[in-house]
């Protein structure tokens, strides 16, 4: 099992950069933890492709379909004091905006503190940095 983040699962869904890739490292293993605030992202981005005309309705409304099924099977990390305080620590000592670091730090809970060969996909480069940095294997 693998924990995805959202850039790595919003690729999947859609046909962009990165997709076959991220094809590739999912159907190798389709067992996936997430963060709980993965699904709301993901629509934040699909609605984001919309408002910037890169889908029409149809495609957004093909996006949203296939969040529920691919979020159902996750394991998701729930929010927690722990997932709280961990992703404050990683704001001081990473460059991450607040949603990078709520996924990092639920990332490393998900982990239990112990990131050393668990493997984080992600696309986002500060992101993906900032899990090197903690330890994961990063999968991009």
């Amino acid at each position: 099992m693998k924990f995805w983040d959202t850039s790595a699962l919003f690729v999947l869904l859609t046909v962009q950069k990165g997709s076959s890739g991220a094809a590739v490292i999912f159907n190798s293993d389709p067992e996936v933890a997430i963060w709980w605030g993965t699904s709301i992202e993901l629509a934040s981005a699909a609605a984001q492709l919309r408002r910037m005309g890169e889908v029409d309705d149809a495609g957004y409304a093909r996006i949203l379909s296939k969040i529920g099924p691919l979020t159902q099977l996750a394991e998701e990390v729930q929010p927690s004091e722990e997932v709280r305080q961990t992703a404050l620590r990683l704001i001081r000592i990473h460059d991450l905006r607040a949603a990078d670091a709520m996924q990092l730090a639920a990332a490393l809970v998900w982990a239990r503190h112990v990131p050393a060969g668990v493997e984080f996909v992600c696309m986002d480069a500060r992101l993906c940095a900032a899990a090197e940095k903690e330890g994961f294997t990063v999968l991009r």
